[in-house]
């Protein structure tokens, strides 16, 4: 057996392991719906890209703008509202341990930075690589910047967790203070921006809804945590009253259908985020949580559950990596005579080939992940003792950085074709946060 074959079966001796040795406390829900909500996302952003050669040069076509009838999908596989609500139940868990324990706001800052800031890194770095050796190479500019604006995309989700995360204190305060109330004064500020967004064209004031949306649902990840959500009766009310009320605002509404952004579209429910994209995550919590008793029973059992830790152990790596994967695999295909990529997308000649891309990208992330995680399974707390107003601003620039690189990718003006000053702010960050540090060597040096 290779190398990567014994890491492997390595990585599921231990996952089976730690299954033994979970307490029944445990939430095995909470892991199983990460692990769930990844391969979605995943397979949706795979499913999505229609990367084909027209005339030569490469184009990439996305499905929901080609195949109108694929919005309604998005229903399903934009699981970002599942992310938070899981973030609000571990948070909460989480912080409780913590002011139970006597550990301060800086102590748990510094673990939560560690284990969310420093597997990105490895990221960014890799494509500042591709970047500037593509650009040494003579590839085109245009192709480098689609290519990076791609794989780059899952980082603007964590740039906004992490300021979610910053708040946790607080929101966690505002929880046991208030309870629901908590959730709907939210739940109003984002209808009320909503407001101020169409019927006043006052459309750079919708950003304030990355903070009114997924703050509500954190909420309702500590409402869960906290049993304010049990029952069937309960999770189906929230699950009919979401869904109703999200059919409302896309027939009747100013709302598109899609619950993600779709090319073309003037209005998107996901950039800046809408009161649509809560309605989709209170619909998705009542299914979801309608299924949990049943789910529960079906994870007690050893190889389920190993499955699922197995998955979280790298959920990180698998999620950063999946676009760069898919990436990789195009501009192979592309070297090797455009195989594949003359299929015109929408055709039934390209979907019934989509089993075979899906496959090759699951292949070259398979591949990857096991290497990859082994910074997120060393990821934790920072180095030393930081202070809370050096975490927080170190976060502040790292989210920044992560948020441009997002939007644009890597590609500029700069040395090497790149965005240099952009692709510092992760690193920066990193380092105010005492997520990176150098040698002791070079400190003295």
């Amino acid at each position: 057996m290779n190398t990567v074959g014994r890491f492997k079966l390595g990585l599921w001796t231990q996952a089976r392991t730690m299954a033994g040795q979970t307490p029944d406390s445990r939430n095995r829900y909470v892991d199983f719906l990460r692990a769930l909500s990844i391969l979605a996302v995943i397979s949706g952003h795979w499913l999505m890209a229609a990367p084909h050669v027209i005339d030569g040069n490469l184009a990439i076509a996305n499905m929901l703008e080609l195949e109108p009838w694929t919005r309604w999908l998005t229903w399903g596989f934009q699981v970002m509202p599942i992310f938070f609500l899981v973030g609000g139940y571990a948070n909460g868990v989480s912080w409780s341990a913590a002011t139970r324990d006597g550990r301060g706001y800086s102590e748990w800052l510094a673990s939560r930075l560690g284990r969310l800031i420093k597997p990105v890194l490895l990221l960014v770095l890799a494509w500042i690589l591709i970047g500037g050796v593509g650009n040494l190479l003579g590839i085109r500019a245009e192709i480098l910047s689609i290519a990076s604006r791609v794989a780059l995309v899952p980082i603007w989700f964590l740039s906004v967790y992490i300021v979610v995360a910053l708040l946790v204190p607080w929101t966690w305060g505002a929880w046991r203070r208030y309870g629901m109330a908590s959730f709907w004064v939210l739940a109003l500020l984002a209808i009320f921006d909503d407001a101020l967004f169409f019927a006043f064209g006052l459309r750079d004031l919708g950003w304030l809804n990355y903070a009114f949306v997924w703050l509500a649902v954190h909420q309702l990840g500590y409402a869960w945590r906290d049993g304010h959500l049990t029952g069937l009766r309960n999770a189906v009310t929230w699950a009919v009253g979401g869904m109703a009320l999200l059919f409302a605002m896309v027939y009747w509404g100013p709302y598109p259908i899609g619950m993600v952004s779709v090319p073309g579209e003037e209005v998107s429910n996901t950039l800046p985020p809408k009161f649509a994209m809560l309605a989709l995550g209170i619909t998705q919590m009542g299914i979801l949580l309608a299924l949990e008793r049943p789910a529960q029973r079906w994870l007690s059992r050893l190889g389920p559950w190993t499955l699922t830790l197995l998955v979280n152990g790298m959920i990180m790596t698998i999620y950063l990596w999946h676009l760069t994967a898919s990436t990789l695999v195009v501009g192979l295909a592309l070297e090797i005579g455009n195989i594949g990529l003359e299929v015109d997308p929408g055709t039934s000649l390209w979907w019934g080939l989509r089993p075979i891309w899906l496959l090759v990208y699951l292949a070259t992330l398979a591949l990857m992940a096991p290497v990859f995680s082994r910074l997120e399974r060393g990821a934790g707390s920072t180095a030393g003792n930081v202070t809370s107003w050096r975490l927080v601003l170190g976060a502040l620039v790292a989210c920044s950085g992560l948020a441009l690189l997002a939007l644009d990718g890597v590609v500029g003006t700069q040395w090497l074709g790149l965005r240099i000053y952009v692709l510092c702010l992760p690193f920066l960050g990193a380092y105010i946060a005492g997520v990176l540090s150098f040698p002791q060597r070079l400190n003295r040096g």
